[in-house]
């Protein structure tokens, strides 16, 4: 009976501190937001990172597709944002979204990098709270001059791009 008593404790205290630690850790999302100064579709030397631009986070579920969680955030000098979620999404699909560019010559979000999926769970294997976005873009209205010389480095001409 005793050791009965001892093995459903000790299912209780880990089961306590796993809750404990499921709450207590907040996840931080890091990630850059930029202009593509070439309208290239990627970063290049001549990519500027910006100050000020607006980024939200925003998790739905996937079964009723209703928005559960938004949270915003904002650029540093350097163009990087470092936004926190206290909470796990669990199941919910969760992208850092591209918001609103400081840039009045690069304004347009770049489809296809104007979003970047994180996974906001602790029950898939990570062991670090902190989670990377991939870096996402706005365009810029007309290209740089320098932009021509910056393609010939990637044998890319203005066809291609």
């Amino acid at each position: 009976m005793a050791r009965l008593i001892a093995f459903f404790t000790l299912c209780l205290l880990s089961a306590s501190v796993a809750s404990a630690t499921f709450t207590g850790n907040p996840f931080l999302v890091k990630g850059k937001a930029y202009c593509d100064t070439c309208r290239c579709g990627f970063e290049t030397p001549a990519t500027k990172y910006l100050a000020g631009a607006k980024v939200r986070i925003e998790c739905r579920h996937r079964v009723i597709e209703a928005s559960t969680y938004t949270v915003e955030g904002v650029t540093n000098s350097k163009g990087e944002y470092n936004i926190l979620v206290n909470s796990d999404r669990g199941d919910d699909a969760c992208d850092v979204i591209l918001v609103k560019s400081p840039d009045r010559t690069c304004t347009k979000p770049n489809a296809g990098r104007d979003r970047s999926r994180v996974i906001l769970t602790r029950n898939n294997g990570m062991i670090s709270n902190t989670r990377f976005a991939n870096a996402m873009g706005f365009l810029r209205d007309e290209p740089l001059s320098s932009c021509t010389q910056i393609l010939q480095q990637y044998q890319l001409t203005d066809d291609q791009v």
